[in-house]
């Protein structure tokens, strides 16, 4: 572990703890972003245990999910929220850190227009910190006219969008890219209520489909088009997608007494 300077300033003024900022300014450890509404949280089972994996894979140590629920909890009372965007890091130690922020619109997101890069992320599986690659290629994206960027391979294969999943619609089925990527708890609750399937998706399949939305804990949003090709808004299945996501219940932050 490298051992932390013995002093730290942020725009002047000497950090009160430099052990622990020296922590959280490693960029190694990992997070979980969710959407609170009323002290309740789509798919906070499936947070508490993304949190806890991930900690047993960086960390070599479990994350108490009781633990992390009550931190969340008290977080989002202080901050005076009702609703809120939150975020949960864990950093070596294990430390968490908590932050509430404004909550991201309930309703259905504005079509997004995605540009392909050659791009995927490292252990696609961990939702890891230290995300340059996304944030060059995003940033990229929208100075050339594009919502976002859509990560592939040399070959064409797509995984998912920079911070985002993406699924498309062949007319039958939601089909969820097979290839590597982050599975986004927005994405796990919706792909059983779909009756999705999962396959290789490439650049060339790309006009075969017939539409595609991206998910991710801030929204859910129809895909306009991808680098030329243009996808029509399939108002039915975007309403059926929406509908599905409305459906699942919110886990309380706090258990009932």
């Amino acid at each position: 572990m490298t051992t932390p300077p013995a002093h730290i300033e942020i725009d002047g003024v000497p950090a009160a703890d430099p052990g622990l900022l020296a922590t959280l300014m490693s960029g190694y450890g990992h997070f979980t972003a969710m959407q609170v509404r009323d002290g309740h949280v789509k798919g906070l089972g499936l947070h508490l245990e993304r949190l806890d994996r991930s900690t047993r894979e960086l960390f070599g140590a479990p994350l108490d999910g009781d633990r992390v629920r009550a931190l969340i909890a008290g977080a989002v009372a202080a901050s005076g929220r009702r609703d809120s965007s939150t975020r949960v890091y864990v950093y070596g130690g294990p430390r968490v850190v908590v932050t509430v922020n404004e909550p991201a619109p309930d309703d259905l997101g504005a079509p997004q227009r995605l540009m392909s890069v050659d791009y995927w992320r490292p252990a696609p599986h961990v939702k890891h910190l230290g995300g340059f690659g996304q944030d060059f290629h995003n940033t990229a994206a929208r100075r050339a006219g594009y919502d976002a960027a859509l990560l592939t391979n040399p070959y064409g294969d797509i995984a998912e969008g920079a911070v985002t999943n993406i699924a498309f619609w062949d007319g039958t089925s939601v089909v969820w890219p097979s290839a590597p990527c982050l599975e986004g708890i927005t994405m796990a609750l919706l792909e059983p209520l779909l009756g999705s399937v999962r396959r290789p998706v490439t650049l060339a399949d790309l006009p075969g489909y017939r539409a595609a939305f991206v998910t991710n804990s801030r929204t859910i949003a129809p895909v306009s088009a991808i680098d030329e090709t243009v996808f029509a808004v399939d108002e039915d299945l975007m309403k059926r997608v929406y509908a599905a996501y409305a459906s699942v219940e919110g886990e309380a932050l706090q258990p009932a007494a």
